[in-house]
Parts: C-alpha cells; structure tokens; sequence
C-alpha cells in the first residue's frame, strides 16, 4: 500500500521540494511585480470549463436560494476571464488559478494544478515568449539547481533558447513535411500525413483525423527532442492547432501559437490572442463538433467571452504549468511531490 501523503515520513521526505516552491512562487511575483502588472483572481465556477476538443472539465451544481439548480463547470483554464478583464480595461495582468481537468492523471498530469497566466496588451508574442523564458531561468535559480531536468534529461534555462517553427521541428525531428499536408486555406489533409507518418513507422486508425495524426507524430517524435540541453521554443503553429490563436499575417495557414518546453517537457502554451469574435465563433463551433464525435459530448459557448472580444485591445498571454515548472526546476519524479496537498 502507498504511504499517504499526509504520513509524516513522507511529508518529511517531499517538504524541502514544498519549501522550493514557494520560493519560486516568490521569485514570480517579484518578476510580474516589478514590471508594473496587476495580480487578478478569476472565479473557478463558470459556464462553460473550456472549449478545446481534447479538454474535459468538472461538472458542478450550483442551487440558488429557491432551490433552482443552474450547471455550471470549473474552469480549465483562466484564460475566458483574463480576456474578460482585459475587454474591462486592464492591460498587464497575471494569476495563478488553480483549474480541474477529467481525464488527466500521471507523473505529470494531475486532476487539480495551479496554472500561472498572464497577458499583455498591445505586445506582440515575442514578448511573452521572453516572459516564459525569464520565468524558467527564475525557477532554476530560486530551487537552487541551476536547470531544468526530468528523466535523466536536462536544460540549462540560461543559455540561448533554441527556436523553432513547428514545421522545422517536424522536419528536423521526425522527416515530416508538415506544410504539404495543409491545403491553401490551412486545412489538414489527413491522407497526406498519414502517408508521411507512415513512412516513418506511425501507421494510422481508420478513424485518425489529420489533427490525431499530428498529435501522434508530436508525442512519439517531435516532444522527447525538445529543451534538450537549453530551452526550445516552437512557434507558428498550423491555425488548426490553434483555436484561440491569430493566425499569422506572413501565412494565413500558420497561427501566433507557441510552446516552450525543457527536457522534454513542455512548460507552456501562449498565443497572439485572437480578437474576432465571428472567427473566433466559428473555431469554437469546430472544436464542439468534433469534440461531439469523438467523446460523445460538448460544452456550452461563452457568449460572455465573445461579446467580450469585441472590446478587447489586441494583447498576447501564456498558461504555464506552474505544478511542472516546480517539479522540474527541483528534479522532482512525479508531480504530486511537489503539490502540499495532491488531489485524491
């Protein structure tokens, strides 16, 4: 039987790697602080948990005083309300939410996590890019270590990161060219990749889609070469794996998306957010649909978010896993070790 959490030989054994969060916890507050952002909180309870196809969110109940029941869902991710914060007027802003995702367990993935986001307005995405650098480089500093590492892998945060766009690293990585299964309006051509991936080994399910295939390929052999010795960012990101993201003025098949990863791990999701509420609708619809097919269910839209879109300036913003850049910047196994009460 595994020792509990709460048994004090363990809690002995994990406290230092608790300890370290906090002061890394710290150190991210002093960086926001000090370049004029404003920390906000944002509710947990919201109408819809996230429109992504792959994100599963927490039912809730809520009953009114009457007795009236209203169905709400925790939320994912901050990012409706951040955006919402931003259409009231705020333009440099931070938090860190803890969000519910179903369906996520392992020796990185937890039910309940802390997400740090934050967003500038009128900043383009290499801003925040600098940002999630920073912050890495931050959190090897306060645990101690000096790197990011994870399995035997490592990244020193404070060389130069390396930069690639996605189709580079699938190129470079696994021999897929990734732009040749995009049609001229960025749609995925599912047999084109299929074909590719199964050159390199990958066969496809009948039932793969063009964006299964591109996750597949990611996983199994793009992921594990990424922040291998320093950092990797990779940017731009075919528009179809970017459903909140603009898509890129240079090439409207690419998308504003970019991910920063250390041994093999990626730390954080950020975009130049889109602002159109008509597209921005329609990519929603798109996720819902086929979010129906496969899991046999959707969420409701967040009109509130679309309405918000329509006062909101043009900004950039980032989700990191808070939880995974602990754990990785004090050599932690699992996440739950670095969590001062893991979910159940």
């Amino acid at each position: 039987m595994t020792t509990p959490w709460y048994h004090p030989d363990r809690h002995f054994d994990r406290r230092p790697l608790l300890i370290r969060r906090g002061s890394i916890a710290r150190a991210v507050h002093d960086y926001f602080q000090q370049d004029g952002f404003t920390e906000v909180e944002c509710g947990a309870l919201q109408v819809t948990p996230g429109l992504e196809t792959h994100l599963h969110g927490v039912k809730a109940e809520l009953h009114g005083p009457d007795g009236t029941a209203q169905h709400l869902y925790l939320h994912t991710s901050p990012e409706f309300a951040c955006k919402k914060l931003l259409a009231a007027g705020e333009r440099l802003i931070y938090v860190f939410a803890r969000v519910y995702r179903s369906r996520e367990r392992g020796p990185l993935h937890a039910p309940e996590f802390t997400m740090l986001e934050w967003y500038r307005a009128e900043a383009p995405y290499e801003a925040v890019m600098a940002d999630a650098v920073a912050l890495a480089q931050l959190a090897a500093e306060a645990a101690g270590t000096g790197q990011l590492s994870y399995r035997g892998a490592a990244a020193d945060p404070c060389r130069e990161p390396e930069r690639l766009t996605v189709t580079e690293a699938f190129e470079r990585h696994a021999g897929i060219n990734l732009m040749a299964t995009l049609d001229r309006q960025g749609n995925g051509r599912r047999d084109v990749l299929a074909t590719q991936a199964a050159a390199i080994g990958l066969q496809a399910a009948a039932d793969d889609t063009w964006s299964d295939l591109f996750s597949k390929i990611l996983v199994a052999r793009v992921e594990p070469r990424l922040g291998i010795g320093r950092l990797t960012l990779i940017t731009d990101y075919p528009a179809a794996e970017a459903a909140l993201a603009r898509r890129c003025p240079s090439d409207r098949r690419l998308a504003e998306r970019f991910e920063l990863y250390a041994a093999g791990v990626e730390l954080a999701n950020g975009f130049g957010e889109l602002t159109d509420p008509v597209e921005q609708r329609q990519r929603f619809e798109a996720e819902m649909a086929e979010k129906q097919r496969i899991h046999g269910e959707r969420y409701p839209l967040d009109e509130e978010l679309l309405a918000a879109l329509q006062l909101m300036p043009p900004a950039s913003g980032v989700a990191l896993g808070f939880d995974r850049l602990v754990m990785l910047a004090t050599g932690a196994r699992r996440i739950d070790e670095v969590m001062w009460t893991p979910p159940p």
